[in-house]
């Protein structure tokens, strides 16, 4: 079993004219559909939708903003997804985890929701209990290669799952994920297919 793990694939990142778009990302959009579409239940345990969460008057006081200008801001277009999960096989739990700087695993506290439903599930505790059910191996997808989905992946090496990350559904802003890998996970539990 695998699960899927995938990254920020938000409007403001993917579309023309989003706030901060990362070039190539809206030709992923149909190809990501179609690959998500295409999961089987007997081989993957789920499907967490990360989704990069800003609240103005937080962002404008944080590190990110010194880089980057306001994205994602909670409730606007910009925030939403422009995958979607209801392509997912029905019977593949679908989940969501907001979060408000580049890595997923940097705030204390965050909660993994089930979509569809109000049932939340501690951050840390959620991925244990992957581990617990046997999932050692996640695919990660998504934007951006050289930011947030980097840290995703570097979390997920750290907590010792075996990681791939297909280059046709991830794109990056400076560097691509090869390069991100060649860089830095030489070595590692890693797989750029």
């Amino acid at each position: 079993m695998r699960f899927v793990v995938v990254v920020d694939m938000q409007r403001d990142f993917v579309a023309s004219d989003g706030a901060l778009l990362v070039a190539g990302a809206e030709e992923m959009v149909a190809p990501m559909n179609a690959w998500l579409a295409s999961l089987q239940p007997a081989e993957v345990a789920g499907v967490l939708f990360t989704a990069d969460t800003h609240v103005p008057e937080v962002y404008a006081l944080s590190e990110e903003a010194k880089q980057f200008p306001p994205h994602c801001e909670v409730g606007t277009p910009g925030w939403a997804l422009v995958v979607d999960p209801n392509v997912v096989d029905a019977a593949i739990p679908t989940y969501r985890l907001e979060k408000g700087v580049f890595d997923m695993w940097a705030e204390p506290g965050l909660v993994v929701e089930r979509i569809g439903t109000a049932d939340t599930t501690d951050r840390e505790a959620f991925f244990n209990g992957l581990q617990a059910q046997g999932v050692e191996h996640v695919e990660v997808v998504g934007v951006a290669a050289d930011y947030c989905v980097r840290w995703a992946v570097e979390g997920l090496l750290a907590r010792g799952f075996r990681v791939t990350v297909p280059v046709g559904l991830t794109r990056g802003i400076v560097r691509q994920i090869d390069m991100v890998a060649l860089e830095e996970w030489t070595g590692r539990n890693l797989a750029i297919a």
